[in-house]
């Protein structure tokens, strides 16, 4: 067994930096054959998720190369595909890092077992998450609910250092064979929209690490209030890079806290940030039923509109509700795969309180269209804003689309980017938006701007009326 190979199966930790599965494979003096499964979780994603994974997959197996060694691509069940690599290749052992969002965790359980009851070492590592969920715990013993509280807890934590980049590793006498990653097709469920989205994406470790490099040296300082300012290149938008692994969340950690201790102002709430993702996953590591279910049980019975063809849903999904803020956020995930996250805020609030609709359609759409998408985050995020989440008063919370743009597009420019029908002067983007629409919507440039399909006074009493019966 000590001479066998080692099969690196490899999931969202697509980097040889702080690698902590692959260094210990690659230590060990054993062949290390990586792997990456198109499996019944990858088969899952949405639209926009999948493509993006696939492009960082391709990225990564070009790495590999560089360092001599090979990424394997196979398709199947996970627990099926490793036992058959097994075979082909006499690999006495597998190594993979953690996952911890329910649907992940079931797939692990299931495959640690097998591959146990096959005789075989099967070994899962950090690196996915700063701390492991049931390493953060309050002084009574138990889980954190509240954000506050954790952010306090593991504020002072000291974390060991990244891991130095993986620069080799031994090969096998023969390499098995391989899929292609064209003969998955990732991509095919995004059409027309993935040459406009190709633009903006930002693909594998190298991209990564020199985002957050940048980042670090020009926008950490005034990040506390340039987050906030939607048309502004103010956040570190490393969202992207942390669900594919591209980065490691210790390798952010580090270079945020020495920011900090240069001075530079907005270190901590970046800090504050990368915790947050922490507790997302506290939340579904803990409470699993939060990707699916209300967080609170006693939300069941809130009767939100759960008709996903409701034209004012369809009527949000298409950024054309008549709620300009509203609209250009929902345009600026449709053109780029990303959205702002005050603007996340924003249109989470107007589906689930003004349009008084369940988060789960928003939940649904986000995983569809997301290039950024994470299963914890983004099940926290709209639970958060309906209510129905970790949150001690939510009910009263119904953020004002038109005061929102007030305080942060002052200027209209987030607005003109998107909204094409309405700025003479608008930019790329607001054209980009038509051309990455599925066409069965049969939008153009030259239509009228819509009416507010509800006023936001209107949709305000509404929800608040609501939200203070459930309450009562």
């Amino acid at each position: 067994m000590t001479e066998t190979p080692i099969l690196l199966w490899l999931r969202r930790d697509l980097r040889l930096d702080d690698h902590p599965a692959f260094t210990a494979a690659a230590e060990s003096g054993r062949p290390v054959i990586p792997v990456f499964i198109h499996d019944e979780v990858v088969k899952t994603h949405g639209a926009a998720p999948k493509w993006r994974l696939g492009l960082g997959v391709a990225r990564f197996a070009e790495s590999l190369e560089v360092i001599g060694s090979k990424l394997i691509l196979r398709r199947g069940n996970a627990l099926d595909v490793l036992r058959a690599l097994v075979k082909e290749t006499g690999a006495g052992a597998v190594y993979w890092s953690r996952a911890y969002d329910p649907v992940a965790i079931e797939r692990d359980k299931g495959v640690k077992a097998g591959l146990k009851d096959d005789g075989l070492e099967a070994k899962s590592f950090s690196g996915h998450l700063l701390f492991e969920p049931w390493t953060v715990e309050s002084k009574t013993g138990d889980f954190y609910k509240v954000f506050t509280p954790m952010w306090k807890s593991v504020r002072g934590r000291q974390l060991d250092a990244a891991l130095p980049a993986v620069t080799s590793a031994k090969a096998p006498d023969e390499w098995p064979e391989s899929d292609t990653i064209d003969d998955w097709d990732m991509g095919a469920a995004m059409r027309r929209g993935a040459a406009i989205v190709q633009q903006y994406v930002c693909v594998g470790e190298a991209a990564a690490r020199e985002r957050l490099d940048s980042f670090i040296a020009s926008k950490i300082g005034d990040y506390q209030k340039a987050r906030d300012i939607l048309a502004m290149d103010g956040t570190s938008l490393l969202s992207e890079n942390l669900t594919y692994g591209e980065i490691s969340p210790r390798t952010c950690w580090h270079a945020g806290w020495a920011a900090f201790h240069e001075g530079k102002p907005g270190a901590e709430t970046f800090l504050k940030e990368l915790v947050w993702r922490e507790f997302a996953y506290q939340l579904a590591y803990h409470t699993p039923h939060i990707v699916d279910g209300n967080w609170r049980p006693e939300w069941d019975a809130f009767p939100w509109n759960e008709d996903e063809e409701d034209p004012r849903v369809v009527a949000w999904k298409q950024g054309r509700t008549g709620i300009q803020l509203v609209d250009a956020a929902m345009r600026q995930m449709y053109v780029t795969g990303y959205m702002h996250n005050r603007g996340r805020m924003i249109v989470a609030s107007y589906l689930t309180k003004h349009l008084m609709s369940h988060w789960r359609i928003g939940q649904a759409w986000f995983d569809d269209c997301l290039i950024d998408w994470d299963p914890a985050s983004n099940a926290m995020g709209w639970q958060w804003a309906a209510g129905s989440g970790p949150d001690a008063a939510p009910y009263f919370r119904v953020f004002n689309p038109d005061t929102q743009a007030e305080k942060f597009d002052k200027d209209r420019a987030y607005r003109a980017r998107y909204l094409g029908e309405l700025f003479k002067n608008h930019d790329v983007q607001a054209a980009e938006y038509f051309d990455a629409v599925p066409k069965s919507w049969g939008l153009s440039l030259g239509d009228t701007y819509p009416r507010p399909i509800v006023s936001l006074e209107e949709g305000r009493a509404k929800a608040l009326d609501a939200y203070s019966n459930r309450a009562a």
